[in-house]
Order: C-alpha cells, then structure tokens, then sequence
C-alpha cells in the first residue's frame, strides 16, 4: 500500500484542494443562513445539506484511498450492493424471484469485483452482459412462477448492468496499464469522480442563475438548457486545468471532460425516467440532502465504461 499512495502523491494536493473549496463553501453556506435570520430558505438549506453529504463523501472515498486498490474495490463493491438494494426495493419482485436475487446480490457482485480485483479484463468485461444475463432468466425459470417474467427478469437484468457491471468500470481503471503512468490509476478516477460530479453541481448553478427553458419538463423539471450548456462548458474547462493529473494531454483532457460530462446527464435522465415511472422523487434517504445511493451514481454509472474504454484504446497499449 505504501508504494500505491507514493505514486499517488499528486491524488494529496487534489485532496488538500477539494477539501478547501469544501472549507469555502461550508463557511458560504453558513452566512447565508445566518443572513436568513432563522428564516426557512428551501434553497440555501439544500445548498448547505448537500455540502454536509459532500464532506461525507470526500472523507469516505478519501478512507478508501488509504487502503489503496483493495480499498476502492471494496468501496464500489459495497456502492453497488447498496445501489441494487436501492433498485429492487423500487421494482416488483415474487417469491418466485428470491434465487435470482440472491446470486445477483452474493454472487454476482462478489465474482464482477473479484474478477477486477484479479485484473482479468477478458472476463470482466463480458462476464455480467454474458453470462450473468443469460444465467438470471434461467434462475428464475427454474421456480416455475410465469407471472409478469418478462417484466420481472429485465428488471433484475437492468438492476445488474446499472448497480454492478457499470460501476465496476471505475476501479477497473486501476487494472489499466499505461506506459508512463504506472501506479498511478486512482488519479484517473478522481478525474472522472471531479469532472462528472463537479459538472452536476456546476449545472446545479447556472440552472438556478440562468435556467429558463427545460431540457425534459417530465423528467426532470430542475434541468435546463443554460444549466446544462453553462454546467458541461464548465466542467470541459475544469477537465482540460486537470490534465497533469492524467496522461491526457490539455486538449485530450478537454475532449474526454466534454463526453463523459454529456454521458453523465444522460446518465441523469434514464435514471429520472425510471424514477418517474417507479413514481418516487429519490432512490433512497442514506445520503440527507442528496437522496440515494443511485441518486449519487447515476452520472457516473453512465460515463464511467465509455471513459474506461476510451482510455484503455488510446492510452493502454
């Protein structure tokens, strides 16, 4: 572990700065409640809820940093048993279904990060989209229960491709192996955690300064064209000052900050489609201010594989 954090040493100064922005803002967040004199403001109370869950989340992934590879993996492992619990509680699910969920949740999820944590890339990139979907529809024919089966099997199908197999794409960057930049793959994920979430809290922003016309009123009425355009341009900037941290160039940077950004607000509206449809605002409440565990994923569920694969076939030979 000792030799990881060494490499990593860039992955401190980042630390040291998110937690400043962190420090900024937490004292922001208190003066305009104090302006409010004690009135009830819903938008400064959830802007100073959801720097409380940030400061969870940094020192969380920042505990998971100590502990080096094993560390992360476990990290998102435990993410993604929380994020298809968050799932299927919102899905319909039969007694008939009960096999099929426990492998996805004792047996899936062990082997997907295992198979990362092995650094077998030929398995773990096709094992869930393979064998893990032809392996739940059989489980749960075995029960005999035809009700709703086609329903109730892609929903757990879904369930593992969004919780388990896409999430898994962002410790597997540790997998990668980059001339030049040997040991030092946990700064690639701090790239895509910053760019992504940072372009979420940045669409927050300009939505709230600028926002008039609605990207997709039904799904979700707080997004905004000014937000999105403001918000994704502003994260490509943020991306493109981050590129010492990887092995993109400035250029490159930019070009990848800009992809996966406009993948993670697609990533935003599927899961809020799904939302919509399952009728509920949130996945979840473990995370005040910031809804569920899913409610958190849902941007870099979708960027995360495409960052991945975009990294591994041009900068991993």
């Amino acid at each position: 572990m000792t030799d990881f954090l060494a490499a990593q040493h860039p992955a401190v100064w980042l630390f040291l700065g998110v937690g400043a922005i962190l420090v900024v803002a937490t004292a922001i967040g208190q003066a305009l409640a104090r302006r409010a004199g004690g009135e009830p403001s819903p938008t400064i109370d959830n802007l100073n809820q959801r720097i409380a869950a940030w400061w969870v989340m940094v020192a969380v992934i920042g505990l998971a940093f100590l502990f080096g590879r094993g560390g992360v993996i476990l990290l998102f492992a435990f993410a993604s048993f929380g994020a298809l619990r968050e799932f299927v509680t919102l899905t319909p699910t039969r007694r008939g279904d009960h096999w099929a969920l426990a492998s996805v949740f004792f047996l899936l999820i062990p082997a997907q990060y295992w198979l990362v944590w092995d650094q077998w890339y030929g398995l773990y990139s096709i094992f869930l989209p393979v064998y893990g979907f032809l392996f739940l529809p059989i489980v749960a024919a075995l029960r005999g229960d035809t009700t709703h089966f086609l329903r109730r099997v892609a929903f757990l199908q879904w369930g593992m491709m969004i919780c388990i197999f896409f999430p898994s794409h962002v410790p597997a960057l540790l997998t990668l192996d980059i001339p030049g930049y040997e040991g030092k793959g946990l700064l690639l994920i701090a790239f895509l955690v910053i760019v992504v979430q940072g372009s979420d809290v940045l669409q927050y922003v300009f939505g709230k300064l600028f926002g008039r016309h609605k990207v997709a009123p039904n799904l979700s009425p707080s997004k905004t064209w000014e937000g999105l355009i403001g918000g994704v341009a502003s994260a490509t900037l943020l991306g493109s000052a981050l590129w010492w941290i990887t092995p993109f160039s400035p250029l490159a940077a930019a070009g990848m900050a800009l992809v996966i950004c406009g993948l993670g607000f697609f990533g935003g509206l599927v899961m809020s489609a799904i939302k919509r449809d399952r009728g509920v605002k949130d996945w979840g409440q473990m995370i005040r201010g910031h809804g569920g565990m899913l409610d958190r994923l849902d941007s870099v569920i979708f960027a995360a594989p495409i960052y991945f694969h975009l990294t591994r076939f041009w900068y991993s030979p």
